[in-house]
């Protein structure tokens, strides 16, 4: 009966190790062919993170939930204070950084693509990342009205 019991263990074990032979992986953890942080790829969540060094608690900034749709940076404002309101932060700092990505699409002369946009929207959109980092959803919904009116 050990032997039984011996033999069903280690059949089960040589039945997994094929499982998991299966399953190729990368250098940087996500599935073969993902790129992190797009599409299906891995690790995801749907709490914000990684936003600032004092909220980064792993190298990979997970994927986030994407906007439904939204466009234009006030409509990706929108959708970010609406996710806030819901909580659902991960949904927010996705919608929250690519409206900043989208307010900084602009026409810019020869030479001077590496000087920073400093302009109001993007540091409004900043102040709101911030908060949220730290947890003040009502804060970060106070700074994405403030930047709606502007």
């Amino acid at each position: 009966m050990r032997k039984l019991a011996v033999l069903l263990l280690l059949s089960g074990s040589a039945a997994s190790g094929t499982a998991f032979a299966q399953t190729p992986s990368t250098d940087t953890g996500a599935r073969p062919g993902n790129v992190i942080g797009t599409g299906a790829s891995l690790p995801r969540s749907d709490k914000a993170g990684n936003i600032t060094p004092a909220d980064t608690r792993s190298e990979l900034a997970p994927n986030l939930p994407a906007p439904t749709g939204a466009e234009s940076v006030q409509d990706l404002l929108r959708e970010a204070k609406a996710d806030l309101a819901a909580r659902h932060t991960g949904a927010a700092q996705e919608a929250l950084e690519r409206a900043e990505t989208r307010a900084l699409d602009r026409s810019v002369p020869a030479g001077t693509e590496n000087v920073p946009d400093n302009g109001p929207t993007i540091g409004v959109i900043a102040q709101a990342r911030d908060a949220l980092a730290a947890g003040n959803l009502k804060g970060a919904i106070a700074i994405i009205d403030k930047a709606l009116r502007a």
